[in-house]
């Protein structure tokens, strides 16, 4: 603005043009009040302060002044520079928060965004086209449903290995009572997450999943004999452990069905890897310790009120109940030796019991998971071992679940394979019924006298 020289809104250039009009009486202030769209007392008090300046009374006098709220100048480069160093990839509304929490820059989430876009630098997740959906209400009290599922995700971003998260949402609260991580989604996993659920919080009502064979037989599996004489499929090792629980299990038939386990995945992708990524994280080890400090600020951001302040979740049972239901229970037969067979292993019964002899008795095998194998027979427990470190991963019951341990042993040498014997007595590759040798010819076809 040149000195001498006003600058004029639209709006302002219209109180100029009506105030002229009122002053050469083509208005009179009633009809100069309602064109303005102001008392007809300020009308008098803007045409005073026009005689008296000019049109500079009609500017704002605010104008060409720094706002008292502006943010300086220095800070502004500072967010600039800590959101394409340090917080490089955080979201806006999380880069806000971490400004707060660690930096002391205490500013709003548009603020931070009107700043950002000024220097050109755009939120790395962008919002999609939203679909008009009308969602499901949330149950009413804490613990009457948790939706549980894992995330196989680079959470490491190429520092370490891929890893699978498994974790559990609250439906009514949206809090997040654990989560692991594991290199691979397996029945352990869920066993340490709803472990810690129950212990933290209660045993909840139900159990929303999907179909993953660590939650229940398919169908198109062929029934055991024993399976046959039920009439039903036995349980999955974490099947049963929920019978044992009294927690209902509800099977979903798609992805959209369990959509709020599955929104939360696209949060811990965006905001808990950003947080591995400003940790340096590399290993599964790392990513469990940053895992365990992230869970509490992100229930405490994302947690909603229940409708019903009255929770649902059960009594948990003591400790020793837990480390005999958090375990995998296998069945065995006792050899006559007073020994079963596990692995690798044979496991000696002590004498002594309810029993004289346990020999073809049936007993039960709690394999734990601090590495410690217990037998029980009818509640008694008999014997407790500590398996060897050396272990094995194997596949149980369609899932990967503890290790048996296998002691180690030398390879065998390498034996050359026989060569193929001829003639009706090799039994290699036995004949047909068919083959000649199989038939009786009488002396005089063979065309000897």
């Amino acid at each position: 603005m040149k000195e001498g020289s006003v600058t004029l809104s639209t709006r302002e250039q219209r109180r100029l043009m009506v105030l002229n009009q009122l002053g050469s009486g083509l208005l009179s202030s009633e009809q100069a009040s309602g064109l303005l769209g102001i008392s007809e007392r300020q009308v008098r008090r803007l045409r005073r302060a026009y005689m008296d300046q000019g049109a500079a009374a009609l500017a704002h006098g605010n104008r060409g002044r720094s706002p008292a709220n502006a943010v300086d100048a220095v800070v502004r480069q500072q967010i600039i520079e800590l959101a394409t160093g340090r917080y490089q990839g955080f979201n806006q509304q999380h880069l806000t928060e971490m400004l707060a929490e660690h930096e002391q820059l205490v500013l709003s989430r548009p603020t931070v965004r009107r700043i950002l876009q000024r220097a050109g630098i755009r939120s790395p997740r962008g919002r999609g086209t939203r679909r008009a959906h009308r969602r499901r209400d949330r149950f009413p009290r804490a613990g009457m449903l948790l939706q549980i599922d894992a995330s196989r995700h680079d959470w490491l971003e190429g520092r370490g290995p891929y890893l699978s998260l498994v974790g559990a949402i609250d439906d009514a609260t949206g809090v997040v009572p654990w989560a692991c991580f594991r290199m691979q989604e397996d029945a352990e996993g869920y066993f340490d997450v709803l472990r810690q659920t129950v212990q933290r919080h209660g045993v909840p009502l139900a159990l929303y999943s999907d179909r993953h064979g660590i939650f229940f037989r398919t169908a198109s599996r062929t029934r055991s004999l024993e399976e046959q004489f039920d009439g039903r499929r036995q349980p999955t090792q974490f099947g049963r452990l929920l019978e044992e629980l009294g927690i209902q299990l509800i099977l979903a038939r798609s992805p959209q069905a369990k959509g709020r386990v599955e929104r939360l995945w696209g949060t811990f992708q965006d905001r808990l890897a950003s947080e591995l990524r400003l940790a340096g994280a590399a290993t599964k080890e790392d990513a469990q310790r940053v895992l365990v400090g992230f869970l509490p600020r992100h229930n405490q951001r994302f947690a909603v009120a229940p409708n019903d302040p009255q929770a649902a979740w059960q009594p948990a049972p003591d400790r020793r109940r837990l480390d005999q239901l958090f375990c995998f229970k296998y069945r065995r037969t006792v050899a006559n030796d007073h020994t079963i067979a596990f692995g690798h292993q044979r496991i000696d019964i002590p004498p002594g019991g309810p029993r004289r002899t346990y020999a073809r008795g049936t007993v039960e095998l709690q394999h734990r998971f601090d590495g410690t194998l217990a037998v029980y027979y009818e509640g008694t427990c008999l014997t407790k071992v500590r398996l060897p470190p050396t272990i094995d991963e194997q596949r149980v019951d369609g899932f990967r679940g503890p290790s048996v341990p296998r002691l180690p042993q030398p390879p065998a040498p390498r034996q050359p394979r026989p060569a193929a014997k001829l003639g009706p007595a090799s039994t290699a590759h036995p004949p047909p019924a068919t083959h000649p040798w199989k038939h009786y010819f009488p002396f005089e076809a063979r065309g000897t006298k």
